[in-house]
């Protein structure tokens, strides 16, 4: 039976072969060390260890593949990027309120339908319309034959005929039935009682039974249709139609509070539907006062050309303001920008002694592909803005 007392031992062989690995080890070591420029030995391009404790030190060949910048004040306009929605032009946009009480008779329009100023939109069986004409009808009379007594009672006066005090009460009911007159003229101008209707009236001519008609205040397209036939409408209180000119819109643009004092009224901006190339161009003309309780943002009012009216309300687009004020700081390129294991970002800067130092900073706004640094740079310091990531890794080695 074999002694197994040698089990677990190294053998001879291996024992030979274990100074050999530790010399391939060595020499593989010694590669590495002449390929990173850490070898010490004269004539090598490693810096003097008058660097600072933690910077990174480069040969002269590692150098040539860095990139740095040097830092310097640059100016530059900031862009406000946000949602907004579609609205009216409310300056163009108009509720149409029923003029008269009654039941709607006929309706003449459809919502999407354009119109004119003054064209009618429907038909209304009202009292109130019979009543203005009625009324204006003997107003008129009344004002006719208290203006023909007052002139003959001038003209006794003159000869005698009658007192000055029974002249003068005549002037006077002649003037409250001409004031009488006007006023019930302009219930039926209210009423849009047309025009030929009015001259028919004063010209003593008998006109056909016809309902109040209510017409559209301003030129644009019928965007909302409140009523249909038979509602009872109440004068002055009950919303008929909605007339909007939507060849101009609003689109209002949410702005948080970091980017409020970037906005102003005047900046141009640009509206993106993201329907293919359906993007429009507008300008701030308006920033509220009040800040939304919900959403702790301030509405900027967009106007915006709404060419074929493709915009309609309530549409959701996204908007991108560009300052006209100018702003100044420390702008270095993004590529410069690295992250530690904390997520906090740093870039490296060349020191006087060729080596580069880690520096925290803090990023402000990003313009383009450059950040503003507000605090960890200053003036004249070259940072790396090509080859950083090399940099970091020498530094943990």
């Amino acid at each position: 039976m074999k002694n197994d007392s040698s089990a677990g031992a190294p053998s001879a062989r291996s024992r030979a072969r274990f100074p050999r690995t530790l010399a391939v080890v060595a020499m593989a070591l010694a590669t590495i060390a002449l390929g990173t420029g850490c070898s010490s030995r004269p004539g090598s391009d490693a810096q003097p260890p008058s660097a600072t404790a933690g910077d990174v030190t480069l040969t002269a060949t590692q150098r040539q593949h860095i990139r740095l910048y040097t830092v310097a004040a640059s100016d530059y306009r900031r862009t406000v990027q946000t949602t907004g929605t579609v609205d009216f032009d409310n300056d163009q946009a108009t509720s149409v309120l029923a003029p008269f009480s009654g039941p709607v008779s006929r309706l003449l329009v459809s919502s999407g339908d354009r119109v004119r100023r003054g064209q009618p939109l429907a038909v209304v069986d009202s009292p109130d319309f019979a009543a203005a004409v009625s009324a204006y009808s003997k107003a008129l009379v009344s004002a006719r034959n208290a203006r023909r007594l007052a002139d003959m009672d001038k003209d006794l006066l003159a000869h005698g005929g009658v007192a000055r005090r029974e002249a003068e009460q005549a002037a006077t009911d002649a003037s409250s039935a001409e004031a009488d007159r006007d006023a019930a003229l302009q219930a039926l101008v209210s009423l849009d009682v047309d025009p030929k209707t009015i001259r028919d009236i004063q010209a003593g001519r008998p006109i056909s039974r016809i309902g109040g008609t209510i017409r559209a205040p301003v030129t644009g397209t019928v965007v909302e249709k409140l009523i249909t036939p038979g509602q009872l409408l109440q004068a002055g209180s009950t919303p008929c139609f909605v007339v909007a000119n939507l060849s101009r819109v609003w689109v209002m643009a949410q702005i948080s509070a970091d980017d409020l004092a970037s906005v102003n009224v005047g900046d141009p901006a640009e509206i993106i539907t993201g329907i293919g190339s359906k993007n429009f161009s507008g300008t701030v003309g308006n920033i509220s006062a009040v800040v939304n309780p919900d959403t702790r943002s301030v509405i900027a009012r967009v106007v915006v050309d709404n060419p074929g009216d493709f915009l309609k309300k309530q549409m959701y687009v996204s908007v991108t303001i560009r300052s006209r004020r100018k702003s100044s700081g420390l702008l270095i390129p993004v590529s410069a920008i690295l992250r530690n294991d904390e997520n906090l970002p740093f870039v490296y800067v060349a020191e006087p002694d060729g080596s580069f130092a880690r520096r925290s900073v803090t990023l402000g706004y990003r313009a383009g592909d450059r950040y503003e640094i507000p605090d960890g740079l200053k003036p004249g310091d070259r940072v790396v803005v090509d080859g950083g990531i090399f940099v970091q890794f020498m530094q943990n080695q």
